[in-house]
């Protein structure tokens, strides 16, 4: 073969998705006067661009960024006819041509050439579909032809949703897409609004937790691919649920990584604990950027999805006067808009800054919410005493005053274990800006054994962790199986085919966990046996026993959230916090134009009293985790209003390891609920 591929004809702009009329059009011919258009200025609204895109009429779209290339060509059906299609140069290291005589699911690969005569054939970057996973060709996806029945469906406002993390390959033993809709409806009996799917773009072998994809585009084969995906999430939408993906813009995974190969996408400036950082801002960064934000619309457009977990971007580091997050939010936004359906956006961040979730007008990125793990930290420090590791800069239930008034444990605090000052107080920013959880994947995961919470106390513990999880002013997220507490751990597990990454990944786990003082040997992350003890048993919510007790707590948490709206009120006023001294126990009071609530919360084995200042008049007990087991009644006795010579306060009697939930008069209650 030759090492230059032959001058393909010269290729219209509407091939990409741009009227022949655009103005953009006019200035796009690359320099060899082929007057192909530069993708970078595809018009706002057209489709995605990158990939290959299925036209109909034995016709497909390819648009690939390969600028490290000489030339580029298409390989059809590589393991059989092997038909080569050349790909037109376009500007900016682009290269585009029209596929004939394809049809839905053929194989493909790029052909990428290089001056010295070389040529490398690799899997498409913006590729759909990998049916033999990474290292194995790419396939046309026909998107366009699925038969959506979710035209109705919109997805409730954020402060009214109730979130499940769920790992696809362990929330049941086929690990499947079709699988996760044969058990939707727990989810939808559990009275969840909104799935959160761990990352699903393709990884190498079929266990991993997806934080290692390399083809973001990509559906996980193993799963079901993109057709498995969408009916997956017509299917939720059906039920009325919303379905969110994490998605990973800090890094790509190691093995079947070749995006080197086309062009600039990583550069070790802008390292991260998991490997070479995205180019935001160096040379050819635009098409990077665009890479990310068309994945992003692909994802609403071709998938339906209704949000976005984005994982750890303190590791995105962007010096742009548009930092790509703000970027990212507004196109999927605006896509949204386009669909008529709201998207949200959430960001994972250590950095406590308000910035994120302030809108653009005032500074920040635009972005929806963002995860607050310090109210995971001050529950699991609560119940459990440790203190080690990252839980030496926190004190339990204390923590949640700080949390409460500046919405940062960390604003502008000194953390014991960064060894530095972190953040600054977000005063301005609503609690429904926040999710929160008592247990997630890395919480659990990223612990030497994968014990969940219910390994480390006891079940009034839980109680009492589900109890201050679904009445917090926050969003509150699930991680499957918490709620009938699942036994069954969550290890970390890999399925790697290079024995040095094995051994690399081997070793890494085991230097991560030297700063905590767990006991034991490290799963094996490369064992099958790890990735299958970490597999629910979702039976479980329904065996008649201790389980099913606590599927049903759950339940009555979250249909008693529903119920009382002042809970979640965006309008209401910031929570009035009062501390017990010298006990894991504190008094919530909140009120607003919806009414008022008080939530006593005591984590200690041992009755205390707390006392709040500022909530006179009539209140009536709502809930009580104590009361479910001794026949409605709580045991610690009714709440009292103490007078003193200052003031007159209410005073809350709580049983051990109890929450008690309060009223007050006129206080609206949804009769849906």
């Amino acid at each position: 073969m030759s090492a230059t591929p032959p001058t393909p004809p010269p290729l219209p702009s509407h091939v990409l998705g741009v009227p022949a009329d655009d103005p953009a059009a006019a200035d796009a011919g690359g320099a060899d006067g082929a007057g192909v258009l530069d993708p970078s200025m595809t018009a706002p609204g057209s489709p995605p661009g990158l990939g290959v895109r299925w036209l109909g009429d034995a016709r497909a779209q390819a648009v690939v960024w390969a600028p490290r290339a000489h030339g580029v060509e298409v390989v059809l059906d590589p393991e059989g006819e092997a038909r080569v299609v050349p790909l037109a140069a376009g500007r900016r290291g682009y290269f585009a041509g029209t596929l004939t005589d394809v049809a839905p699911g053929t194989r493909y690969r790029y052909r990428l050439h290089a001056a010295d005569g070389s040529s490398l054939d690799r899997a498409d970057p913006a590729s759909r579909f990998q049916p033999e996973g990474p290292l194995g060709p790419s396939a046309i996806d026909p998107w366009q032809d699925f038969a959506w029945t979710d035209a109705g469906f919109r997805a409730p406002p954020l402060h009214e949703q109730v979130v499940y993390e769920l790992h696809v390959g362990t929330f049941t033993p086929a690990g499947t897409f079709d699988a996760v809709v044969d058990r939707l409806d727990h989810l939808v009996e559990l009275g969840i609004t909104t799935i959160e799917l761990l990352p699903v773009w393709q990884f190498s072998g079929g266990r991993n937790w997806g934080y290692d994809g390399v083809l973001p585009f990509a559906v996980q084969d193993s799963y079901g691919g993109p057709e498995g995906l969408r009916r997956l999430v017509d299917a939720a939408h059906a039920r009325g649920l919303a379905v969110w993906l994490d998605v990973v813009y800090n890094h790509v995974g190691p093995e079947g990584n070749h995006l080197d190969d086309f062009g600039p996408y990583l550069t070790e400036q802008r390292g991260t604990p998991w490997g070479p950082g995205l180019n935001t801002d160096a040379e050819d960064a635009d098409a990077v950027r665009r890479f990310v934000v068309e994945h992003g619309i692909a994802c609403v457009r071709e998938l339906h999805l209704d949000g976005f977990r984005l994982d750890a971007v303190h590791g995105i580091v962007d010096t742009s006067a548009v930092h790509l997050l703000e970027e990212f939010t507004t196109a999927v936004k605006r896509e949204g808009e386009r669909l008529g359906k709201p998207v949200h956006v959430i960001a994972e961040s250590d950095l406590c800054d308000p910035r994120l979730v302030r809108d653009v007008a005032a500074g920040g990125y635009g972005m929806d919410a963002q995860w607050a793990d310090d109210f995971h930290h001050a529950v699991h420090v609560a119940l459990t005493g440790e203190r080690d590791g990252y839980y030496v800069d926190h004190d339990g239930l204390a923590d949640l005053v700080p949390m409460l008034r500046d919405r940062y444990l960390h604003a502008g605090r000194y953390s014991e274990h960064r060894q530095r000052t972190v953040g600054r107080p977000g005063r301005d920013v609503p609690y429904d800006r926040f999710v929160v959880c008592v247990q997630n994947h890395d919480q659990v995961g990223n612990r030497m054994l994968g014990e969940r919470l219910t390994a480390l106390t006891d079940r009034a513990g839980l109680e009492v962790a589900a109890a201050t999880l679904l009445t917090a002013p926050y969003v509150p997220m699930l991680w499957m199986g918490e709620e009938y507490a699942e036994p069954a751990p969550f290890q970390y597990f890999v399925s790697h085919t290079d024995l040095d990454l094995v051994e690399a990944v081997r070793t890494g786990r085991r230097e991560e966990f030297a700063t905590f003082a767990w006991q034991g040997e490290a799963p094996d992350p490369q064992s099958e046996e790890t990735f299958t003890r970490s597999t629910l048993d979702l039976d479980l919510a329904h065996d008649g026993g201790a389980h099913q007790e606590m599927f049903a707590l759950y339940r009555e948490l979250i249909a008693l959230r529903r119920a009382l709206p002042v809970l979640h009120d965006p309008a209401g006023h910031d929570v009035d916090a009062t501390l017990v001294p010298g006990a894991q126990a504190i008094g919530l009071h909140r009120s607003g134009p919806l009414g008022a609530v008080v939530i006593a919360i005591n984590a200690d084995d041992r009755e205390v009293e707390v006392a709040l200042a500022h909530a006179p008049g009539h209140w009536d007990e709502r809930f009580s985790t104590a009361a479910r087991h001794h026949g409605g009644v709580d045991p610690a006795g009714p709440p009292r209003q103490h007078a003193s010579s200052a003031t007159t306060s209410l005073v809350v009697p709580l049983a051990p390891r109890s929450v008690r939930v309060l009223v007050a008069g006129g206080t609206i209650e949804r009769d849906d609920a």
